[in-house]
């Protein structure tokens, strides 16, 4: 009875080894394909920061070709133009860019006069007049005119 019973307990152990490892063997491979997910999710994220850093390094080629084109076409116009014509398109954008400072000196100048009048300490007034806003802009001009000529002489 003893033996019989051992035989059937060790015969239902040994049907069911098999099941037990092919649980443990799909438990391994669930994992194995769940750690293959996230490297080929981690290789897509990393192609996709490598495509973006392209794309913006082509773009950014791509608007100094324009700019050394449009010089090129500007410099080609100027030398088959008559010399004024020239000379005034030369001044454009420096014209431009002394209107519109004038008129911002202007402003700044009427608004501390106007303030100054009303009786405000003129440090204060000059002080809250000038604010980051006014900073940007002028650092903007700055940065237009002289890193621009820098660009051009540096592509000559």
């Amino acid at each position: 009875m003893l033996e019989s019973l051992l035989g059937s307990l060790f015969g239902g152990l040994f049907r069911l080894a098999p099941e037990f490892l092919k649980w443990l063997d799909r438990k391994d491979e669930r994992n194995h394909e769940l750690s293959m997910f996230r490297l080929q999710t981690d290789l897509e994220k990393q192609r996709g920061t490598f495509n973006l850093e392209e794309k913006y390094v082509d773009h950014s080629t791509a608007a100094l070709d324009a700019i050394q084109e449009a010089f090129r076409e500007q410099s080609a116009t100027a030398s088959a133009s008559y010399k004024w014509v020239a000379a005034a398109s030369a001044l454009v954008r420096p014209g431009i860019t002394y209107v519109l400072f004038g008129l911002y000196v202007a402003v700044k100048i009427a608004a501390l006069t106007y303030a100054i009048n009303s009786g405000a300490v003129w440090r204060d007034v000059l002080i809250a007049n000038w604010s980051a806003d006014d900073f940007a802009m002028l650092n903007m001009i700055l940065t237009f005119w002289f890193v621009g000529r820098a660009i051009e002489k540096y592509q000559k």
